[in-house]
């Protein structure tokens, strides 16, 4: 339910106040302190993924690694080396690359919530999560694929729009399986 009132939401923003959404998403790229909050943000929700037991709720989110565990030691210690060199090292692209890294830690709990799970219309779900996975690994990979795919879709009124309007719907459709088949999940 959370998913689809989140894209409702934000395609709603798209067609509401387009050139607000669209001068935000064209600087959005450079914006390094943006970039520096989610690339915290995502490193931390990892790091909270790896953390060491005996740390109360903390620990409880804390991820069997299986053949990895022996890493875990080194892994709470590289985050937050990993999160200041970034941020002082990396200049280009990293509100993208942030975003892919948070986008990447995103799908886990929603495939969570509805893979394996009956009614297959649970599938929105999966399917979303898979689409948000391939395009965050080619946002941290090739962040420039983002500016290209900003520049493409504002370049057109008409396919600004449209994404707008396939958003909301795709939010509509997961928001009524929400209430009437999955019970509010």
């Amino acid at each position: 339910m959370v998913l689809s009132i989140w894209l409702i939401a934000v395609h709603a923003l798209m067609l509401a106040n387009p050139k607000l959404v669209q001068d935000f998403l064209k600087k959005f790229p450079r914006n390094h302190q943006l970039g520096q909050i989610l690339l915290g943000i995502g490193l931390f929700w990892f790091w909270l993924l790896i953390a060491p037991s005996g740390m109360g709720k903390l620990s409880s989110l804390a991820m069997d690694l299986g053949e990895f565990n022996n890493a875990k030691k080194l892994l709470q210690l590289a985050v937050p080396v990993s999160l200041v060199l970034v941020c002082i090292s990396v200049r280009d692209f990293l509100a993208v690359r942030a975003l892919g890294l948070l986008g990447l830690m995103v799908a886990a709990p929603l495939l969570e919530a509805a893979v394996f799970k009956d009614p297959s219309s649970r599938l929105l779900v999966p399917i979303f999560a898979y689409a948000l996975l391939t395009i965050s690994m080619f946002f941290v990979g090739k962040p420039y694929i983002f500016r290209d795919i900003i520049t493409w879709v504002t370049a057109d009124q008409k396919r600004w729009t449209l994404l707008s309007v396939a958003g909301i719907s795709y939010g509509v459709v997961t928001l009524i399986c929400a209430i009437t088949f999955w019970r509010g999940y």
